[in-house]
């Protein structure tokens, strides 16, 4: 039975941050939603070509809203514990993964795409539970 490399965690860590592995996993599975949503579903199909490539911009607008999908009012809280509190922390994690293998990047692509795509407090803003007024 083969086995499925693991990645060097205290590597990956070293570069990127104190990011727990959860955190990682949810950008590699958000990475593939960001993939379907960009370019359809039919970019399952396609192998790792260059017709599916994300922008780091369009990566954490789909990391945002595969955050809502899979946690809903607590997304934000999730993100946070996991010390996910701006996009630069996206842009960390993907190029540690990038660094480290795990993801492929084009010559165009920096983690100063990342900078600033959106405030996490605007952006989960909406999801925030109020209560009613008396």
């Amino acid at each position: 039975m083969a086995s499925t490399p693991t990645p060097e965690w205290n590597s990956i860590r070293e570069k990127a941050g104190p990011y727990p592995p959860q955190a990682y996993q949810f950008v590699r599975e958000g990475l593939a939603h960001t993939v379907r949503m960009i370019h359809g579903e039919r970019a399952d199909e396609g192998g790792e070509d260059e017709s599916r490539h994300v922008s780091g911009q369009q990566l954490c607008l789909g990391l945002k809203d595969f955050a809502v999908r899979q946690y809903g009012l607590l997304a934000r809280g999730v993100l946070g514990r996991w010390g996910i509190r701006k996009t630069e922390d996206f842009g960390r994690i993907v190029f540690a993964m990038v660094d480290a293998g795990f993801m492929r990047k084009t010559d165009d692509d920096t983690i100063e795409d990342f900078q600033g795509v959106f405030e996490f407090d605007e952006a989960f803003a909406d999801l925030t539970p109020h209560s009613p007024r008396a």
